[in-house]
């Protein structure tokens, strides 16, 4: 079946803009190809198609432009989306400090029939699924044409949940593209928790549909709908389901991460270590869905079996659906490891590595390596080829040095808690292969052979202190300037912060220029 595209009336769109870019737009050929238009203050227009874009006009936006096609679309919400009345188009804005809009983005509105032929089967299945992938790849479309095919094909009560009016248009009657699904509009983004729970109380929804679930209390009111026997269906912020895992605030959307302490039989019986990491509960999504373009996604059902796999280091083989240039739908294998997706070291391991170079080198002729999720045999192999001696300990009391993965790092829990008691190094593979044991038991020969001199003091002193910066923001949540430092230093000290998802800036002339980390 080939897809169908109904792209909402096109020139209801460009007839919000001003004549001085409304006629030249009208005048482009392919105008059903157009993404968006962008409008930014002090610009020219801009046109963007799948593969280009370009200015259609010599003449700048004006605030006095900027207003004209404010005035006829719909009001702003929260997240500083607006729309057109009965149509999927969507206008963002982007406002100065004092809260001017001084740009704007037309998102060309199209509803997609056939999208979800690919998993139809899952979606009428009555599962709970999970959609992940980038921006732009077509969660939200799909989520309108599943409202389709169940409320209309399957005669089954669907509820809409719609933030941005995103899923179902703007204006108080939804758009039809989302079939004879009802829709509860959310007044700003920070209640969208309660206005599912709203919908499962009090309308009797068989099938729930979420756009972008992203916080702690959304993912909660998740698992409430899906304890109540309600079909979820819903999209996450995340690329994979590796991420999610990683996420501290949504991975109970696939059962939680848990740290847990075996006994010694247990771990003997278990073949393992003492300390592992395990799935917390029952996952709230029965099946996940990764993206990888339009026609193409990665199928894990079962998630809590996928989920305790992963955990273990296992990899993984899960399903991958496309459709053929004919229409067919080809099912096949997709590798997959734990760190498909490489992740960053929390900068605290790091600067960790450093510090116990500075309290004690190791100077035995060989080894104790406490191994956390990663494959023995591996390590084995590896340290065979490298020549060097390596005993892979199960006691944290007579180790070395820690080697984990990055994934299980980005979880933290009470297991790096003690590690970081102890005063351990830390040393992370991307994935448990051969190339990267290599890559790391190097490393830590290296560190380990290492004097004082071959540490950059000051490089440590300047990430350790962003480092302390970091966690006062974080704590009491008000900026914090550091210490003047080069240009070299103020780059990974901006760097480290980045990774916190927090914002600084450079204040202040040479030699006194220093970071400043502004609180959120």
């Amino acid at each position: 079946m080939e897809l169908d595209e109904v792209i909402d009336d096109l020139r209801c769109l460009i007839d919000v803009l001003p004549d001085d870019f409304k006629y030249p737009i009208l005048e482009l050929k392919n105008l059903d190809n157009i993404i968006e238009i962008v409008l930014d203050l002090g610009r020219f227009p801009e046109v963007r198609f799948p593969e280009d874009a370009f200015e259609i006009t010599t003449k700048q936006v004006t605030r006095e432009d900027l207003s004209r096609v404010t005035e006829k679309v719909g009001s702003f919400s929260g997240d500083n989306r607006a729309g057109i009345e009965r149509t999927l188009h969507r206008i963002s804005c982007i406002r100065n400090r004092t809260g001017e809009i001084v740009g704007l983005t037309l998102r060309v509105g199209r509803a997609v029939f056939g999208t979800i032929d690919i998993i139809k089967d899952i979606v009428e299945s009555k599962e709970s699924i999970l959609l992940m992938g980038p921006p732009g790849i077509g969660k939200t479309t799909k989520l309108r044409e599943i409202a389709r095919i169940l409320s209309m094909d399957m005669k089954r009560r669907v509820i809409v949940i719609d933030t941005s009016n995103e899923i179902g248009g703007d204006g108080d009657i939804p758009h039809p593209a989302i079939g004879r699904s009802r829709r509860m509009q959310v007044p700003s983004p920070e209640k969208q928790h309660a206005v599912m729970i709203e919908a499962v109380e009090n309308h009797m929804p068989q099938v729930i549909i979420v756009d972008e679930i992203g916080t702690e209390l959304e993912a909660q009111a998740a698992r409430t709908i899906a304890e109540r026997g309600v079909q979820l269906i819903a999209t996450a912020h995340g690329n994979s389901l590796v991420n999610l895992i990683m996420n501290p605030t949504l991975s109970d959307l696939v059962g939680g991460v848990q740290v847990v302490t075996l006994s010694d039989e247990e771990a003997k019986r278990r073949r393992t270590q003492k300390t592992i990491q395990e799935r917390k509960t029952q996952p709230t999504f029965n099946v996940v869905i990764e993206l990888l373009d339009r026609d193409r996604m990665v199928i894990h059902k079962n998630v809590d079996k996928v989920v305790d796999l992963l955990l273990k280091g296992v990899q993984l083989k899960p399903e991958v659906r496309s459709k053929g240039s004919d229409g067919s739908i080809i099912i096949e294998e997709h590798r997959m490891e734990l760190n498909k997706e490489p992740l960053q070291d929390p900068p605290s391991y790091r600067d960790r590595e450093i510090r116990n170079i500075f309290d004690e080198k190791i100077s035995k002729d060989f080894l104790n390596i406490f191994s956390f999720g990663v494959n023995k045999e591996v390590l084995d192999r590896a340290s065979k080829e490298l020549r060097l001696s390596v005993n892979v300990v199960k006691d944290l009391n007579i180790a070395d040095a820690v080697i984990t993965l990055k994934g299980f790092l980005r979880v933290k829990g009470k297991f790096f808690e003690e590690v970081e008691e102890k005063s351990l190094p830390i040393y992370v593979m991307r994935s448990n292969t051969i190339t990267q044991a290599r890559k790391v038991l190097s490393e830590m020969a290296q560190l380990c052979a290492s004097n004082y001199e071959d540490v950059d003091f000051e490089k440590y002193e300047a990430l350790k202190e962003a480092e302390e910066g970091i966690r006062k923001v974080l704590k009491e949540k008000i900026s914090v300037e550091l210490s003047p430092r080069n240009a070299y230093f103020r780059k990974l000290q901006h760097q480290l912060v980045e990774k916190y998802n927090l914002f600084s800036e450079s204040l202040d002339d040479e030699p006194k220029r220093r970071v400043k980390i502004f609180a959120k």
